[in-house]
């Protein structure tokens, strides 16, 4: 679907979802000021397009062990052959892997981890991370503390 064939409506109805993802079709059609059929109808033309991917419960990762939270830059020395597609292939195996995305500047790859303690990180990077194909570098960047943490896209209230 284009973007241009969203209106105020879909994006209320989106903007509703980011922040009550368990919104039975009657709260949405109450909040669009719609009845269910026409609210259903929407729900499901945006889940058909892809531009709902998916429905998920948002963590703690603290409260379940998992204390470590790294930022790690993946350096290449040769880009040539299908390394960088055996490397992504790999990544998508490492559950402790949050995301990963191909960037530009001094590293290829930068990777989001979670793991336990810094003893479970450390057995991750050597035992793992280092022999993933084509990885010759790796810097890690460890979070501190926590400021800011959304998945929620800023549907703009001109939009809306």
């Amino acid at each position: 679907m284009p973007l241009n064939d969203l209106d105020k409506t879909d994006y209320s109805l989106l903007a509703y979802l980011q922040n009550n993802g368990r919104a039975s079709n009657v709260e949405l059609a109450d909040h669009l000021n719609l009845s269910e059929t026409p609210s259903w109808r929407r729900l499901k033309r945006l889940e058909t397009d892809g531009i709902i991917k998916g429905y998920q419960a948002n963590l703690d990762r603290r409260k379940l062990g998992f204390d470590i939270l790294a930022f790690v830059q993946i350096m290449f020395s040769v880009h040539t052959d299908d390394t960088p597609d055996k490397f992504e292939q790999s990544i998508k195996e490492v559950p402790e892997i949050l995301s990963c995305y191909n960037i530009t500047g001094e590293a290829d790859y930068m990777l989001v981890i979670v793991s336990e303690n810094l003893a479970t990180y450390e057995k991750l990077l050597r035992l793992t991370i280092r022999r993933l194909p084509g990885v010759t570098s790796i810097k890690s960047i460890l979070s501190m503390r926590e400021v800011k943490n959304t998945t929620s896209l800023p549907l703009s209230n001109s939009k809306i």
